[in-house]
């Protein structure tokens, strides 16, 4: 199995259901996929040298998941409600080091 992780975009209008996100975490939770996730919320960049951007405020909240590659992490993301609600998800590898 791989790990990838969701990286949920705030470009959905509607993607805030509350019973919405629960069926979805319950089905990534049911098929073993769901090894975590959460809201982003407000941050900053840093830098040792000083310089710093401002944080990508696109990013709303993030979610683990183990698949056995990135078709089967796309298969995942059915159901998702920042998906569903016609709003980006960027699924990610997580290589192992």
């Amino acid at each position: 199995m791989n790990d990838y992780i969701f990286l949920m975009h705030n470009d959905a209008l509607g993607s805030d259901n509350g019973d919405a996100w629960a069926a979805y975490l319950a089905k990534l939770r049911q098929t073993g996929a769901f090894q975590g996730g959460s809201a982003i919320g407000d941050g900053a960049c840093i830098s040792k040298s000083g310089t710093t951007s401002n944080v990508t405020a696109k990013l709303s909240g993030y979610i683990l998941v183990q698949a056995e590659s990135l078709a089967h992490a796309r298969e995942l993301v059915n159901g998702n409600p920042v998906f569903e609600a016609g709003g980006t998800v960027e699924i990610r590898a997580l290589p192992k080091t």
